[in-house]
């Protein structure tokens, strides 16, 4: 196991900062590692605490009387300088339990209400998308929206339009459009399964 000698915060930023970690390889090489991260300060980060708590959530949810719509968000990222599809998701905000924080950024998101479902803790524990850039980990949430889509609490800075996608625009999704890679083997299973939830009976 390689060895971690010193984390030094390089930018001061809201959401998300710069670190840079010295260390040592397993094969005594250095190593010199650029990290970013959600945390304030290094002793924050997962790297000192050891501790996998969600710094946001992505929500997967299904639409309509038929359960045969799934919500979608297509959204700017200045990231590719394009559209991308994704899943509403957003930050955990402090001492908010991330279930409370699905049902809030989807409003804020969509303007739709979100009811989510209980399922087994192994389904929604933090997982980390981008490990090799960022100490960031998501607990996924699932359930179902219901209401009339609205742009009314979206942010001045975001810039996202509400999709409500059947399989046939799935479809055209995967094999067309820029998708974020949760987002996309998520979709993979609502193609497969005439249940799309039927998958979090396995375990």
């Amino acid at each position: 196991m390689g060895k971690i000698h010193k984390v030094e915060k390089l930018t001061d930023n809201r959401f998300v900062n710069l670190y840079h970690v010295d260390a040592t390889s397993v094969h005594n090489t250095p190593v010199s590692y650029y990290v970013a991260s959600r945390a304030k300060d290094t002793e924050s980060m997962k790297i000192k605490t050891r501790v996998n708590k969600p710094d946001g959530v992505i929500i997967y949810s299904i639409y309509g009387e038929k359960k045969d719509k799934v919500v979608l968000i297509r959204q700017f990222r200045y990231t590719i300088g394009d559209y991308i599809y994704e899943f509403p998701a957003g930050l955990v905000e402090p001492g908010e339990d991330f279930h409370d924080g699905a049902v809030r950024e989807m409003y804020e998101e969509t303007g739709l209400k979100f009811e989510p479902l209980e399922v087994n803790p192994a389904f929604e524990k933090p997982f980390f998308p981008t490990i090799g850039l960022t100490d960031e980990s998501c607990a996924a949430v699932y359930g179902y929206a219901s209401g009339e889509i609205s742009k009314a609490a979206q942010e001045d800075s975001e810039e996202i339009e509400v999709v409500l996608a059947d399989r046939d625009e799935v479809k055209r999704i995967l094999r067309e459009e820029n998708v974020a890679i949760p987002c996309a083997y998520m979709l993979m299973h609502f193609l497969r399964d005439k249940d799309p939830f039927a998958f979090l009976q396995e375990l």
